[in-house]
């Protein structure tokens, strides 16, 4: 069960905000919470998808530390 004590601070704390953008994004993270969210991507989005899997399926990826070296090397020029 959860606590009614929590709820009620975040509705108190939620009155409380009058920052647009901060309510926007605590907006977003509820609609997160939505397992009913569709996502429609365009064309373009669908064609990159499919790049990176065929990246991924051939073993051509970064790991974190490699593709921190790479954008560090391409910054630096």
């Amino acid at each position: 069960m959860p606590d009614i004590n929590l709820k009620e601070r975040l509705i108190n704390k939620l009155k409380e905000i009058n920052d647009p953008a901060l309510l926007e994004e605590i907006s977003n993270l509820f609609e997160l919470q939505e397992p009913e969210t569709i996502y429609q991507l365009t064309p373009q989005q669908k064609k990159e998808i499919e790049a990176a899997q065929v990246e991924i399926k051939n073993n051509q990826t970064f790991d974190a530390t490699q593709a921190d070296k790479e954008a560090d090397e391409w910054l630096s020029e």
